[in-house]
C-alpha cells in the first residue's frame, strides 16, 4: 500500500517548511528538520507521524539541531517492506537514515513505541547518549497475552482488506477526536486532530501500523533491558490508558539508570497536549547529562 501523498493529504502537515525526503537504499524517508545545536532524533509512536512533535520540535529547537522522521511504512515514508517492521530491523533502518544524513544524536526522545527503537539503537547500534521515553511502550503485555496480542495483530496483517475495514470504520466510532480520547485520554489541538483524520483513514498507513504490531517482540527487548546503560527519563502521563503508569514503573526498574516522572492529568499524548511541559522535564534531563 502507498503513502500518503503530499501535494494532497501533506498540505495540512505542521512545519511543512521544514520536511524534506531522504533516499536511504530502497527507502524514500519524510524528514522534518529545525534549529542547531547538539543534533536531537525524534522518533514517534505506532500510527503516529512528525506531526505528533508540531509542539515540542519548535521549542526544543532553541538550542538543538532537531530531526523527526516518519517512521517505515508510516504517513510520507515510503519503500520499506514488512520484513522492516519488526524491533531490531526498524532500529537498523532508522540508523540507516542517520548514516544517510550524517548525524550523530546527541540524545533520542521516542514517544510510546518509538522510546522502545531507542533503546534498540543503544543495543545493536551504539548510541550511547541519553534517552527520553515519553509514554514509552517497553513493557511486554502480561501472562498469555505477550504471545495472543502479537498473533492476533499478524493474522489481521495477512488479510489485505483489514487496513481497509478499519479505516472505514473510525467515523462508525465516532470520529478520530472520540477514538484518540478512548484510546489515549488526551485533549489535543485540532491541527493535530485533522493530521491524526488522515492518517486513521489511510489505509497505507494503517497497513504500516499494523505490520508494526504484527512484527513487535517487546519480550525479547525485556530480556536485554539490564544491558542499556544509556541515562533514560521515563516522561509519562499519569492518566495513559494505553500504558498503565505501573507498567511504567515496571519498566524503570528493569533499566539500570533511568528515572520516571509522572505527569498529573495528561495522557498518551501528554507531550502533544502540554509540550512547554515537556519541554521543560525534557531541557533538565539532558542539562543534567551534558
Amino acid at each position: 500500500m502507498s503513502a500518503l501523498d503530499w501535494s494532497r493529504e501533506g498540505l495540512i502537515w505542521p512545519h511543512r517548511e521544514a520536511s524534506h525526503f531522504v533516499a536511504a537504499g530502497a527507502a524514500r524517508w519524510h524528514v522534518q528538520r529545525m534549529g542547531s545545536g547538539p543534533p536531537l532524533l525524534l522518533l514517534h509512536g505506532t500510527g503516529a507521524s512528525v506531526h505528533s512533535w508540531r509542539g515540542l520540535m519548535p521549542l526544543l529547537a532553541q538550542r538543538h539541531d532537531v530531526i523527526a522522521c516518519d517512521l517505515p511504512r508510516h504517513a510520507f515514508t515510503a519503500g520499506h517492506d514488512a520484513f522492516a517492521m519488526s524491533l531490531p530491523a526498524m532500529a537498523r533502518e532508522v540508523a540507516g537514515l542517520l548514516a544517510a544524513l550524517e548525524v550523530r544524536p546527541a540524545a533520542i526522545i521516542g514517544h510510546s513505541a518509538g522510546a522502545a527503537i531507542a533503546l534498540q539503537l543503544a543495543l545493536d547500534h551504539g548510541f550511547q547518549g541519553p534517552i527520553v521515553g515519553l509514554s514509552a511502550a517497553l513493557r511486554p503485555f502480561p501472562g498469555a497475552m505477550a504471545q495472543i496480542f502479537p498473533a492476533i495483530a499478524k493474522t489481521l496483517f495477512v488479510n489485505p482488506l483489514v487496513p481497509r475495514i478499519f479505516t472505514g470504520s473510525i467515523d462508525l466510532v465516532g470520529g478520530a477526536e472520540r477514538f484518540l480520547w478512548r484510546s489515549t485520554h488526551s485533549r489535543i489541538d485540532r491541527a493535530g486532530l485533522a493530521c491524526y483524520a488522515r492518517l486513521l483513514k489511510h489505509p497505507g498507513h494503517a497497513g504500516g501500523a499494523l505490520a508494526m504490531m504484527a512484527n513487535w517482540d517487546l519480550p525479547a527487548l525485556r530480556l536485554r533491558m539490564g544491558e542499556v546503560r544509556n541515562p533514560v527519563l521515563l516522561l509519562h502521563g499519569a492518566k495513559d490508558p494505553a500504558i498503565p503508569p505501573d507498567w511504567a514503573r515496571d519498566a524503570a526498574g528493569w533499566l539500570p539508570d533511568a528515572r520516571l516522572e509522572l505527569l498529573p492529568a495528561l495522557g498518551h499524548l501528554a507531550h502533544e497536549e502540554a509540550p512547554e511541559q515537556a519541554t521543560a522535564h525534557i531541557a533538565a534531563f539532558l542539562a543534567g547529562h551534558g
